[in-house]
Formats: C-alpha cells, sequence, structure tokens
C-alpha cells in the first residue's frame, strides 16, 4: 500500500502567479500532489492547464517573473551514507538547487528534444557533464558510464554515437539522449513532461515502454505530465486531473479511467480517439479554457460545464472524497445535487474498456 511506501514528493496547497505586462495571472491555485518511491503519478490537462509549471516548482526553475505565493514542496532522499534527508524546495536557492537536486536527484525530461540539447555540443560530452559537475567522476569512467546509458535506452552503435551531434540523430535518437542525460546521475525522481508529443506515434510507443522498463529496473519514481489520457493508462499508478491550475479529479488509473465523477474528466475520457464509437465526429469539449488574468467567482470549468448547477457560478467546490484515494471537485457529489450519470456514450467506451482490459489480463 502507499501509505507504507517511503514518500519522495509532498506539494501542499501550491499557489503560483505570474507577473505580465497585462496583469498578474494567477496559475497555480492550491495543487496538492503525493509521490511515493517506485510509483508513476500522472497529470493531465489540457495546454495551459499548470501541468509544467507545477514541476518546474518543484525542480526550481521557475520563469523569473513567476512568484509562489503559498505553499509547500518537500522532497525527500538520502544521502550518500544514507542518512535521510527532507528539504522544501522553495526554501532553497537556486544555486542550492542546482548543485544538490537538479539532475543529481531530480531530473526533467522535456517534450522536444532539440531545445533539451546543445547542438554545439557532442551527444557524449553532454550526457557525462552531470556525472562530472555533481560528483566528480573521472572523464574515462564518465564516458565508459555514457556508452553503457547509451546501450540502456537503446541506442545502437553507442561508441559512435557518444562523437555524433544532436543534429545528425533522428527525433526518437534524440529523445532517448535526452533520458539518458537525465539518468546520467542516477536520481530518484523522473520527471516526464509530454516526452513523445514531438515525435511520431511508432516511437511514442518505445519511449513509453523505454520509460516504464527502467522504472521497473531502477525502482525510481515518475511524474508523467500529459494532455493525452491515452499514455496515462500505459503507465500511470495515480492520476492527477488539472484545469485552471486547481486539481479537479485525482485517484487510482482504475478510477479515474472507469469510475470518473468530474465532467471535465468526462470529457478528457470522451475526446479519446475510439475506434467503436457510434459517433461520426470526435468529440471536444465546448468554450476555451479560462482566461486567468479575470478570475471569476465560482468553478472555472462551469462556463464549458453542460452539467454546471447554479452553485458552480457563485462557490468553488470542494474537494468530495469518493473512496480513501479518489477525490473530485465538483458540486455533483454534494449529497443535495440532482443525481447526474456519465454520458451514455461514454458509458459504453468504459465498458468496452474495462472488458479490452479483462481480455488482456490488465483488471
Amino acid at each position: 500500500m502507499a501509505e507504507e511506501k517511503e514518500k519522495i514528493l509532498q506539494i501542499r496547497d501550491l499557489d503560483i502567479s505570474f507577473r505580465t505586462t497585462a496583469g498578474a495571472v494567477h496559475a497555480i491555485r492550491g495543487v496538492n500532489i503525493d509521490l511515493h518511491k517506485g510509483e508513476t503519478v500522472a497529470i493531465v490537462g489540457e495546454s495551459g492547464s499548470g501541468k509544467s509549471v507545477t514541476m518546474k516548482a518543484a525542480m526550481g526553475i521557475l520563469a523569473s517573473n513567476a512568484t509562489v505565493t503559498n505553499g509547500t514542496i518537500e522532497f525527500s532522499y538520502h544521502h550518500a551514507d544514507g542518512s535521510p534527508e527532507t528539504v522544501d524546495i522553495l526554501m532553497k536557492d537556486k544555486s542550492w538547487i542546482r548543485r544538490h537536486i537538479n539532475g543529481k536527484r531530480m531530473a526533467m525530461v522535456f517534450q522536444d528534444p532539440m531545445t533539451s540539447l546543445d547542438p554545439t555540443m557532442t551527444i557524449g560530452r553532454q550526457i557525462m557533464e552531470g556525472m562530472i559537475w555533481h560528483f566528480k567522476t573521472p572523464k574515462k569512467e564518465a564516458w565508459d558510464k555514457s556508452v553503457e546509458l547509451l546501450k540502456e535506452v537503446g541506442i545502437e552503435e553507442p561508441e559512435k554515437r557518444m562523437k555524433n551531434y544532436p543534429h545528425q540523430l533522428s527525433g526518437g535518437m534524440r529523445q532517448r539522449v535526452v533520458i539518458a542525460i537525465a539518468l546520467s546521475c542516477n536520481p530518484d525522481l523522473l520527471i516526464c513532461d509530454e516526452p513523445t508529443t514531438a515525435l511520431d506515434v511508432t516511437i511514442q510507443a518505445k519511449i513509453i515502454e523505454l520509460i516504464r522498463r527502467i522504472q521497473m529496473e531502477r525502482g525510481i519514481s515518475v511524474i508523467y505530465i500529459t494532455h493525452d489520457l491515452g499514455v496515462v493508462a500505459k503507465v500511470a499508478d495515480y492520476v492527477n486531473v488539472l484545469y485552471a491550475g486547481k486539481i479537479v479529479e485525482k485517484g487510482t488509473i482504475n478510477e479515474i479511467y472507469y469510475d470518473p465523477k468530474h465532467p471535465y474528466t468526462w470529457g478528457l475520457l470522451s475526446a479519446m480517439p475510439d475506434l467503436n464509437t457510434d459517433d461520426e465526429r470526435l468529440y471536444t469539449i465546448p468554450g476555451s479554457p479560462p482566461n486567468l488574468l479575470h478570475e471569476k467567482p465560482g468553478d472555472a470549468f462551469a462556463p464549458r460545464n453542460r452539467y454546471a448547477l447554479v452553485v458552480d457560478d457563485k462557490a468553488d467546490p470542494p474537494m468530495f472524497q469518493v473512496t480513501d484515494t479518489h477525490y473530485a471537485a465538483t458540486w455533483l457529489l454534494d449529497s443535495r445535487a440532482p443525481k447526474v450519470g456519465m454520458p451514455a456514450e461514454l458509458k459504453a467506451r468504459i465498458e468496452r474498456m474495462k472488458k479490452e482490459a479483462e481480455d488482456y489480463g490488465g483488471l
């Protein structure tokens, strides 16, 4: 059970605002996330919902116009002698985070490998850099470890690739190199920020499988940031659904996929391509995400929610508990609310998903 596992990351009541020429944008609003050793937690939502900002705060790499107005980000790790340490990332300065956390204990795989890699440096030098910086690893040893890392991430002729530059590799190979760099200092936590978005479908599946295999072999914790619930189904233990900077539903993978409670989660699941649907058109959630420059009272999702109640325009819903692990912020779960079920087409789709999972031994 998760309670018995060692906690790696605990984010509590995180609030982040950005200063812009048009005013303050309240981008993250009271986010809570827990991650235990060896688990994969997915953060899901549309573009601009705050997924990447939340994890950049955990890495201590927020933009200069960002201000954390509330919250804690506690990261737990062990020193070389085995002694435990828990630090609040928000209380540390950037130079300390760079020396003790970034790359060494917490590493990030970004969505576009071309912006992650330095075009003027060889692949080998970029993989070796972290080991030399953090651990003073001798160059020969760092070289040998880098070759082994390239083998581990599935790159053929690793000795030859060490001397290549990023532009000489394909998109899939570049992303494997980025993963190798992230793993070079053997971090406790790997943050994957849409690591397959820039790749074609066949390469996407291989990269997802690679991350899963490495996680199982090394026993590391993974946070997966994505807008694609299809990807989440393959990798996650727990899911946090983010909308307009707030978590609106959280639960285990089965709870979110087979028993979703929030209308936004219904919309995300309905928008997944499905070959067996009766609909001729792919479902889209109506409207657009809110402009957080102009916060309005009530539920941020209300203008796009066809199941919205009168109270949604007046008060932001609290997190209602569904099970010990499943929570959703929707007034539909209030005991006084009318009984509203998920759309019939989505219900039929979930039944198909369940049957498919049972056929493949997934449930």
